[in-house]
């Protein structure tokens, strides 16, 4: 059983199912694999996929840990263990064929089967004393919960209130919830306070009913003293203990795992055509002269906006990071305010219970809708853009051990201290990397310092180990008199490495890039790929 708990970015899960190598003839009938280029990739990190529509079966961008995942019923995958190195990082899109209404049951095991032919997958299940968990447990004084009749609702958002407030608070209500599902959720929710599975030793058994109150790990530092941390929330309104602590608990273990055979000569076109990528609802007029500023994308398939000018939403649909990225726009193109309302169920994906749009699809929608209401006409050009390059100072990294799967997550690594609190808030620990992989992700790990893709030319070879703690782009702007929130991209005048230390205390990724890790990061002029305008019209087309 799942229950969305979307607003706080987790669902509810049912305990793991226990792997094992597939004991079935159930295949799809045909299969395209393809691998995913990691260099540029600026949409989500995360699969999407997994629903069976008139015959086909899309994941994609999916790690070989997703497709494990996936195929086993894995709920959560920190507890798969072992594989090469590449399990993590390479992503893979598979489309793949089957009779339409087949279950999910016999889905998974297509998928069962398609990882052991093309993957040569095979794991086996085992139990292990996790490092890096936490343990739920009760609290020195009664619990606070009331006791559920039977299974209900899950654990369901409840909405903002309007306007939201300066300081965010996640809200909800689970009802009908089991303690080993609440274990899971903590997971999830918990990110930034909680960075590891987390086990159940309440040794309550049934079903029960409380709600949910917290401070976002990111507002903390605007939260203050009103903050309420996930552990003080667990703690204070349940009754409860969520804390670090070693527990065991069933794993899955990758015996071998290989990058995937060549497909069949013209598979592809023997697989059913993905859904037409089209908006259900799509309209893009004047905005009301008052109508305050609002551009939101994308959750649910969904774009809603007003106030907005044609700038702001050409930013989302063209990935336009920053202005040198486009040239030849009209004068109003900064003046002119629009409003937009455009809904898709055809980009949405999902195993049928827990559905998520796919950004990029979105993207391509929006990008279509846009040209045509405003008959836009453009080509790009390569043209000199101010980018970040990667450079060698006095590298102070450690080697990275072969065997370890290449990654990076936010936190610290299993059994090593957590060095975040209020003011350094972010803490990315990377395994196994090569600095072309680390410059690859570094606008993904510091959305908001970094706008376009970082080069690499530091000349180290190898992988390396290192962790890399420093503020987020708000502090850094807060304490040099700039605004909160993403602030634009540091440049001339902006949160650099040259900067001077802030009153606040805040550390910048630069300066830490420098410090921690005794490598550079300078801006250049590099060619890269700059959309034209052609030419464009004001007035929208009805």
């Amino acid at each position: 059983m799942r229950r969305a708990l979307a607003a706080f970015g987790f669902v509810v899960m049912s305990g793991a199912v226990f792997a094992q190598s597939p004991q079935t003839t159930q295949k799809f009938d045909a299969v395209d694999i393809s691998v995913r280029d990691h260099h540029g990739v600026t949409g989500q990190p995360g699969m999407t996929g997994g629903v069976l529509r008139n015959g086909r079966y899309d994941l994609r961008n999916a790690s070989m840990i997703d497709l494990i995942s996936t195929a086993y019923g894995i709920t959560d995958t920190t507890l798969i263990f072992g594989g090469p190195s590449w399990v993590e990082y390479d992503r893979f899109d598979i489309a793949a064929k089957a009779p339409q209404g087949t279950s999910q049951q016999n889905l998974r095991l297509m998928l069962q089967a398609l990882l052991a032919d093309r993957f040569q997958v095979k794991v086996h299940n085992d139990t292990r004393t996790v490092d890096g968990g936490y343990v739920l447990t009760l609290g020195k004084e009664k619990h606070k919960m009331k006791e559920a009749s039977g299974p209900g609702s899950g654990c369901q958002p409840v909405p903002p209130p309007q306007p939201p407030p300066p300081v965010p608070l996640n809200v909800g209500q689970c009802r009908g919830v089991t303690m080993e599902q609440f274990a899971d959720l903590l997971r999830g929710i918990g990110q930034g306070y909680i960075n590891g599975p987390v086990m159940d030793q309440t040794g309550l058994k049934g079903y029960w009913d409380f709600d949910v109150r917290f401070t976002p790990y990111g507002a903390l530092a605007r939260a203050g003293s009103d903050a309420i941390t996930v552990p003080q929330f667990v703690e204070r309104d349940l009754g409860l203990k969520v804390e670090p602590g070693k527990a065991p608990r069933p794993v899955t273990v990758i015996d071998s795992a290989s990058r995937p055979s060549p497909n069949a000569p013209g598979v592809a076109a023997t697989i059913p055509p993905a859904p037409k990528l089209e908006f259900d609802v799509a309209e893009i007029k004047l905005s009301l002269p008052d109508a305050p500023p609002m551009l939101r994308c994308c959750q649910g398939g969904r774009i809603d906006g007003s106030g907005v000018t044609l700038h702001q939403i050409m930013q989302i649909a063209w990935d336009l990071t920053v202005d040198d990225l486009v040239t030849n726009t009209p004068k109003w193109w900064d003046e002119t305010k629009y409003s937009i309302v455009a809904k898709s169920s055809t980009s949405i994906t999902g195993n049928g219970q827990n559905l998520s749009a796919d950004i990029e699809d979105l993207k391509a929608m929006l990008r279509q809708l846009v040209s045509e209401t405003f008959k836009i006409k453009s080509h790009y050009e390569d043209r000199p853009v101010t980018a970040y390059t990667l450079l060698a100072d006095k590298p102070k990294m450690a080697k990275a051990d072969p065997g370890n799967r290449t990654a990076y997550k936010e936190g610290p690594a299993a059994g090593k201290a957590d060095q975040r609190n209020q003011i350094l808030g972010r803490m990315v620990t990377v395994t196994n990397m090569t600095m072309d992989q680390f410059a690859e992700n570094l606008q993904r790990i510091a959305n908001g310092y970094i706008r376009v893709p970082v080069e690499n030319k530091t000349g180290l070879e190898g992988a390396y180990d290192f962790t890399l703690v420093f503020s987020g782009i708000g502090l850094v702007l807060q304490g040099r008199g700039g605004r909160g929130g993403d602030g634009p991209a540091a440049g001339p005048g902006g949160p650099g490495g040259d900067a001077a230390g802030d009153p606040s205390g805040a550390l910048s990724l630069f300066d830490a890039v420098n410090k921690q890790l005794g490598l550079k990061l300078e801006e250049r002029k590099r060619p890269m790929k700059v959309l034209v305008i052609d030419s464009v019209q004001e007035k929208p087309e009805v």
